[in-house]
């Protein structure tokens, strides 16, 4: 999975659990079908809530995960398309 791939990126470095799923939601609720935003994190915990909350929900669908060293800051980024 490529940032080119993703419709929308939401940037939630910084932030701490539960804000990164809370926005990660909101966002994910103005895509249109078949659209796929991309979340940069710098929570770890981001990784288990964001697919739990992928699996919780009908019309998400995880892609893909991954890990990432961006200026020695762990980054996570996250691809979720909303169901067509």
């Amino acid at each position: 999975m490529s940032t080119e791939s993703a419709s929308e990126t939401l940037d939630v470095k910084g932030q701490n659990c539960p804000m990164p799923v809370i926005k990660t939601k909101g966002a994910f609720d103005e895509l249109a079908p078949g659209d796929t935003l991309e979340v940069v994190a710098t929570d770890s915990g981001s990784m288990s809530d964001i697919a739990g909350w992928a699996e919780s929900t009908d019309d998400a669908e995880l892609l893909d995960q991954a890990e990432a060293t961006e200026g020695g800051e762990s980054v996570y980024k996250h691809y979720v398309r909303k169901a067509e």
